[in-house]
């Protein structure tokens, strides 16, 4: 059972509730680069990118949100450490949501003006707590990073904005440590209900990154914590949002996106499949329509899994049997499997 929050809305997507789950990526690019910037979150728009944030380094990095929005089609979000007015200025440049924590940014008042600023605009605030950055009066009291730390961390950072009576607030607690990020947001789920980001920081490069990933939001999400993602990995933020997809797809969390089946190979396999069905993988990846391709082997588990799928190929001695809706529609030598099966998916595409 999904886990009861309270919803805020970011731009035009609201998350919590009995919302979908939100997909979100960070851009690489310099913000101060604003033609870098743009192009970025326009590939992360057609992979289904739902939020885009930014890193806020100084004043120019805040004056370029405003080019920045006019250029895309999703709220985005400004990320901001230490100084409160990087945060004021990349509100008055629209910002859609603001990523701090008030325990670095200074005395009250400088705090109170960017709650007021927010309030003012109706822009939440994500709380975001992380491992690697844990306030060091908390690493003192507890001696060692661990979930009850980063759960008082925030809970002290939660308490700064609810005694300004604001209440817009998201949270994250992410850990490079599976292990740990599960133990923060179970926690802080039993404690509040506030809508949470989770995510697994600092994950590594893609393979590994996804492995975490999968893992650790995945367990989460089957809990029902959580309420809107990123996949954080060393690459290009596009495979976040597309891996993203992928998780929230196998929990039925989603229907976005192709869900591709293939077999592992075996002695039995009497074609090239590993090629065949990387190819075809690199093909389907942009289709944002539910679909079910299956790229088989052999005589055992082919056919089987081929009628499964929504149009597969079952290969057997230097051809295959394509598949359609449960169907043989004809047999294909194996030198024009891949166009053959990518031609059946186009038309069903089309179709739909």
């Amino acid at each position: 059972m999904r886990r009861k929050s309270r919803t805020v809305k970011i731009g035009s997507c609201l998350i919590g509730g009995d919302n979908p789950v939100v997909v979100q990526s960070m851009c690489s690019t310099d913000t101060r680069n604003v033609e870098a910037t743009v192009a970025q979150i326009k590939e992360l728009e057609a992979a289904g990118c739902q939020i885009a944030r930014v890193a806020v380094v100084d004043d120019e990095a805040a004056a370029a949100i405003k080019k920045i929005k006019a250029a895309i089609a999703i709220p985005l979000v400004a990320d901001i450490h230490f100084d409160y007015k990087l945060a004021l200025q990349s509100l008055a440049a629209g910002a859609d949501g603001l990523r701090i924590n008030p325990g670095n940014i200074g005395e009250r008042k400088r705090v109170q003006a960017v709650v007021s600023a927010c309030r003012e605009k109706n822009t939440p605030i994500r709380i975001g707590v992380n491992s690697g950055s844990l306030d060091k009066q908390m690493l003192k009291r507890y001696g060692v990073v661990c979930a009850e730390a980063m759960v008082e961390s925030a809970l002290e950072n939660i308490k700064i904005l609810e005694d300004m009576d604001f209440r817009e607030i998201k949270i994250s607690l992410k850990a490079s440590s599976v292990k740990l990020t599960l133990e923060a947001y179970r926690l802080m789920a039993s404690q509040v209900d506030y809508p949470l980001h989770i995510g697994i920081t600092e994950a590594g490069t893609k393979d590994r990154a996804l492995i975490k990933s999968a893992l650790g939001l995945g367990m989460l999400l089957n809990e029902g914590i959580g309420d809107t993602i990123r996949v954080s990995l060393t690459g290009n933020p596009v495979d976040e949002v597309w891996a993203a997809y992928e998780i929230l797809r196998n929990l039925g969390l989603s229907e976005r996106g192709v869900e591709l089946i293939s077999c592992p190979t075996c002695g039995r396999c009497e074609i090239d499949l590993i090629p065949l069905a990387e190819a075809v993988d690199r093909a389907v990846r942009n289709i944002e329509q539910p679909l079910k391709v299956a790229v088989m082997g052999c005589v055992v588990n082919g056919p089987g899994e081929a009628r499964e799928a929504d149009v597969g190929i079952a290969g057997g001695r230097g051809f295959g049997l394509l598949f359609r809706n449960g169907e043989i529609i004809r047999k294909v030598p194996a030198t024009d499997m891949l166009s053959e099966l990518l031609q059946e998916i186009n038309k069903l595409i089309e179709n739909k």
